[in-house]
C-alpha cells in the first residue's frame, strides 16, 4: 500500500504562494448620544473613593436627613412641601450614589421609609395622637408625586451603577479569557 506524500519532491518547481490581506478601516469617532455621556460620567464617580455605606446605614442617613429636613423645613419655612419634595429628590440621588455596589437595593427600599419618617414635623396634626396620624397620611397622598419621584431617582441611579458594574465584570472576563478558536489559532501562529 502505497503512503501518500506529504512534501513535495526537490525537483518539481515552487509556485509562490498567495498572500491575502484584509484591510479594516476605523469609522470616524461618533459623538456618544447624551445618555451614554452620562453614564459615562456616572463611571468615573464609581471609581472615586468615597463614602460607601451599607444598606442599613444608607436607611439609617437618609431617616436623620429627612427628619432634620422636615424639622428645618416647619421652623424656617413653615412646612413648605416643595422644599421638603426636592431635599427628598436630592437624598435619593445621593444616597444611590454612596451606597456599596453590595448593597445596591437598600436605597430604594430605605427611600419611602426616609421619606415618611421626616413627615410628622411637617404634617401640623391636631388633636392627640389620631390627628398627627390622620394629617401624616393626609400628607403622603398629597405629596406622592415627591415620594414617587424621588424612589424612581434611586432606582435609576441603582440600575445605572448596577449596569456599569456588569459591563466593567464582563470586559474584565473578555481580557482574562480567549475570544474562542480563532484566537486560539493566532496563539499558535505566533
Amino acid at each position: 500500500m502505497d503512503q501518500p506524500r506529504t512534501r513535495k519532491p526537490q525537483g518539481e518547481p515552487r509556485l509562490p504562494e498567495q498572500e491575502s490581506a484584509t484591510v479594516y478601516r476605523a469609522a470616524p469617532p461618533r459623538s456618544a448620544p447624551p445618555v451614554l455621556a452620562a453614564l459615562r460620567r456616572l463611571r468615573r464617580l464609581e471609581r472615586v473613593p468615597g463614602p460607601r455605606f451599607t444598606g442599613l446605614g444608607c436607611g439609617l442617613l437618609s431617616m436623620f436627613v429627612m427628619i432634620t429636613a422636615g424639622a428645618l423645613d416647619e421652623w424656617l419655612l413653615d412646612g413648605s412641601p416643595f422644599v421638603y419634595g426636592l431635599v427628598f429628590v436630592l437624598l435619593c440621588v445621593a444616597a444611590g450614589l454612596w451606597v456599596r455596589p453590595a448593597d445596591l437595593v437598600g436605597a430604594p427600599v430605605s427611600a419611602p421609609i426616609a421619606f415618611t419618617a421626616g413627615l410628622p414635623p411637617i404634617s401640623g396634626g391636631e388633636g392627640g395622637f389620631g390627628g398627627h396620624v390622620v394629617a401624616m397620611f393626609t400628607q403622603l397622598a398629597l405629596q406622592a408625586g415627591w415620594l414617587y419621584g424621588g424612589t424612581l431617582a434611586a432606582c435609576l441611579t441603582v440600575a445605572a451603577r448596577k449596569v456599569l458594574r456588569l459591563g466593567d465584570r464582563a470586559a474584565r472576563r473578555a481580557q482574562n479569557t480567549p475570544a474562542g478558536p480563532q484566537s486560539a489559532e493566532r496563539a499558535q501562529r505566533a
